[in-house]
């Protein structure tokens, strides 16, 4: 976890210093929401917009890091702490590129919000996709559900299904940005469509299982 907790400090470091410096410079009003045209919509006050996110990544390193000390089965989650470690870091990263982004837009740079975050958003489910594939039984980290915490070759088997259905939604989310306003249909119906299908697969395999 030393790694994780490098990048993360150094990143919320970053946000610190930034925000603090850029803090006299900026509008009363910093944005805090974007439309689906990829237009801002919403704003928060200049503080929350500097300083929320450091808060927000520092409570989650946190929170990861707390995690494979609580969880019962958490020798299992030796079997694939560098997955998990390079998942904490691939979120941590993602957030402060969220961050650059809403600083760049309070200073008057102008961009196109979907076509920025599109991309970020679809390698996030891509390497979803990877852990899922490495995950072993536990009960924070991958699809947890009465069925998959019950056998553990119900587990491998809808983690494996999984893993390919979240990559296939990673890339379809890159490709949606393509397709500007409807671009989020291309992450939410593909992500909506995983969710439940793979419940209902876990349960149907678990049945299987006890036949």
């Amino acid at each position: 976890m030393r790694r994780a907790i490098y990048v993360g400090v150094l990143l919320i470091v970053l946000c610190l210093i930034a925000g603090i410096y850029l803090y006299p410079n900026m509008p009363s009003e910093m944005p805090s929401h974007w439309n689906t045209k990829g237009e801002v919509d919403d704003y928060m006050p200049k503080f929350w917009g500097l300083f929320l996110m450091p808060m927000i990544i520092a409570a989650m390193l946190v929170l990861f890091t707390v995690l494979p000390n609580i969880d019962p089965l958490r020798k299992n989650l030796k079997d694939f702490k560098v997955y998990y470690e390079n998942f904490i870091i691939l979120v941590i990263i993602f957030l402060f590129y969220i961050y650059l982004l809403t600083l760049f837009a309070s200073i008057g740079v102008i961009f196109d919000m979907t076509t920025m975050i599109m991309p970020a958003l679809g390698l996030l489910m891509y390497f979803i996709g990877g852990l899922l594939e490495k995950t072993k039984p536990n009960w924070f980290i991958g699809i947890r559900n009465p069925w998959t915490l019950s056998s553990k070759k119900v587990w491998e088997k809808t983690h494996k299904r999984g893993s390919v259905l979240f990559k296939a939604t990673g890339l379809l989310t890159i490709i949606g940005m393509l397709f500007h306003e409807d671009a989020y249909l291309f992450l939410l119906i593909p992500l909506l469509f995983s969710v439940v299908y793979l419940f209902i697969y876990s349960y149907l395999e678990y049945k299987k299982e006890k036949k």
